[in-house]
């Protein structure tokens, strides 16, 4: 599955007929969906080009939306445990409308991060909060980790 992200390697592996790549964040074998794909690239991407730390990082953080359980695909912390970066990825063939930027954004209304990242793993939205007036201000490209 090509993406828009320099190649990789990865550990995989075929257990009981799934398809599996170990995660080094979590350091466990997780199922290699589509959005697991686009996770994994995105997170080695954080890792290396934009040197966010692999121990500052929760993925699939539970967080309560309204009431309602929800996972984050990608928290980023800075060096005093607060939120820096949220993540949602998306497989690649879901399209990135307003309505999945919107869901996505919800879940920063919990987490309060300082920047957003929105990817399919070929189209990457990335913004900042703009405190003083609360909204997303668009990014040409992410801040190298700090």
């Amino acid at each position: 599955m090509n993406l828009n992200f320099p190649a990789y390697q990865f550990r995989l592996r075929q257990h009981d007929l799934v398809k599996e790549i170990f995660d080094e964040v979590r350091k466990r074998w997780v199922t290699l969906t589509p959005e697991e794909w686009v996770r994994q690239n995105v997170v080695r991407w954080l890792q290396e080009e934009k040197k966010y730390v692999a121990s500052l990082m929760a993925l699939e953080k539970q967080i309560k939306v309204n009431g309602l359980l929800r996972r984050c695909d990608v928290v980023c912390h800075n060096a005093n445990a607060e939120p820096l970066l949220i993540v949602e990825c998306k497989a690649p063939d879901v399209r990135i409308t307003q309505d999945v930027f919107d869901q996505a954004a919800r879940y920063n209304r919990v987490i309060a991060a300082k920047y957003f990242l929105l990817t399919n793993g070929r189209q990457h939205f990335c913004c900042e909060m703009d405190t003083e007036n609360q909204q997303w201000k668009f990014l040409k490209e992410l801040p190298i980790y700090e």
